[in-house]
């Protein structure tokens, strides 16, 4: 009797395995490349494979020639991978010099990356959220730890112009790199009736840089500018199709010529492409950089359309000043989610940073630099609150950086949406973020390492 109960399990055993290797063998017939995006850049180029179930893979290196050969296990080839090839073949990778592939073996389609130099390439998979499915991330990193510093330095206003809105299909490659856009309203780039928008502006930008050119600042110093969101994470969406993270872009580039063009004044931004960058590792670029400032720049959106105005924020360690305050922080602090962080990676030094805020002194600083750029957004355009708000911004965590971050409109709002998009009013957006830093430079010399003077 024993032996035959014994027998029995076995055989249960047996056609256990037998349906779960089906299972898996099933799995892996039926899964599919939904989308394939796609954004190289200076710091890092991203692939994304999404898909809708789970993608099996392996990942490993060959050298003469520098190769990264990838595995996708029960992935059939489409048209979305021939575009991926054509679009990195076509050049312009700073890590990639060519891509192709072809069936390995029964089910298993291999891609193989020609390198231009020495990687890190890292992968991680990432679960379903908000409108995406299952996502495999390839991260290309240059092999060595030096920033083309360069890159960032060459900043302007018009750099590598792109479209506010979204236009992509979301079943084809993705190719998120700025594109040319006409500045006078074409490629989904809208302007502004100019009688109407000089009548929103309370004071013309020309006055304000005017009443700051006496302010001389004799010692350098560096601002890092944070354009937010990016890549793979658009930020918020407005009604008309524009795309937080591309308003931000243009912006920021903005404030950044704005400041360049001061005299020993040194703007960095955190990202000058449309490439996703970790909230943690905007943090630590503005730390690695050793800057005096940190301004974060954005254009959310609230759970009703007539929420309007700019606001300015600085970190609350105590909650959120307010309820729109607190539901923007959590927004912008979900931007790892959809962007995809690597969360196996740990970074202690990074880690005690974030968790380190007792900086009193740097907190002060914040709320002064947030009240003189929130005065000089008050010229211009209508706040959404009379004074400087707070919030638990993942990104404004730095202990030892004075940070803000500055809404500029709620792109939710069809009106402060369409202004957005205008490039004239970016300009003037920027000009009153750029007066609003000399104005803190100006009326708090102790508080930087920057010494100012005032012309005679």
């Amino acid at each position: 009797m024993r032996k035959q109960i014994n027998n029995m399990l076995k055989l249960l055993n047996i056609i256990l395995a037998v349906l779960l290797s089906w299972q898996s063998y099933t799995a892996m017939a039926d899964n599919s490349l939904n989308a394939i995006r796609y954004w190289p850049s200076i710091d890092y180029s991203r692939i994304t494979f999404e898909s809708p179930q789970p993608i099996d893979y392996s990942m490993f290196s060959l050298d003469h020639p520098k190769r990264l050969v990838i595995d996708l296990k029960g992935v059939q080839a489409n048209s979305a991978l021939q575009n991926l090839c054509d679009k990195i073949n076509a050049g312009g990778d700073p890590w990639i010099s060519k891509l192709r592939f072809a069936t390995n073996r029964p089910k298993v389609l291999r891609l193989v990356m020609e390198l231009r130099d020495d990687v890190k390439p890292t992968s991680f998979s990432l679960q379903p959220v908000g409108d995406y499915a299952y996502r495999l991330v390839m991260d290309i990193y240059p092999g060595n730890a030096t920033t083309s510093t360069a890159f960032h330095n060459n900043v302007t206003a018009e750099a590598n112009p792109i479209p506010v809105s979204d236009t992509n299909s979301s079943h084809q490659i993705e190719n998120i790199v700025p594109i040319q856009a006409n500045p006078h309203g074409a490629d989904n780039v809208s302007t502004t009736d100019e009688p109407t928008l000089a009548k929103l502006l309370k004071t013309p930008p020309e006055d304000l840089n005017r009443r700051h050119q006496h302010i001389l600042i004799t010692h350098p110093i560096t601002i890092v500018i944070d354009p937010g969101h990016g890549g793979e994470d658009p930020g918020a969406h407005g009604q008309g199709g524009t795309l937080e993270k591309n308003v931000t872009l243009a912006i920021a580039r903005r404030v950044a010529a704005k400041l360049n063009a001061i005299n020993n004044v040194h703007a960095l931004l955190t990202r000058n492409d449309d490439v996703f960058i970790p909230l943690a590792e905007r943090v630590n670029k503005a730390r690695r950089w050793d800057a005096d400032l940190f301004v974060s720049i954005h254009a959310d959106a609230y759970i009703t359309p007539d929420a309007h105005g700019s606001s300015v924020f600085t970190l609350s360690e105590h909650g959120a000043s307010s309820a729109a305050a607190r539901w923007l922080a959590k927004s912008e602090n979900e931007a790892d989610l959809v962007g995809g962080v690597n969360v196996g990676v740990k970074d202690r030094d990074l880690a005690k940073t974030l968790l380190d805020l007792s900086q009193t002194a740097t907190n002060n600083d914040s709320r002064h630099l947030a009240h003189n750029v929130l005065d000089q957004l008050s010229e211009i355009c209508q706040l959404h609150h009379d004074g400087v708000e707070q919030a638990g911004f993942a990104v404004l965590k730095a202990p030892d950086i004075p940070s803000i971050l500055v809404e500029t409109a709620f792109i939710s709002n069809p009106e402060e949406e369409k202004r957005l998009t205008d490039v004239n009013y970016q300009d003037h957006l920027a000009s009153a973020i750029v007066s609003g830093i000399q104005h803190y430079f100006a009326s708090n010399p102790a508080t930087a390492r920057a010494k100012l003077a005032k012309q005679p």
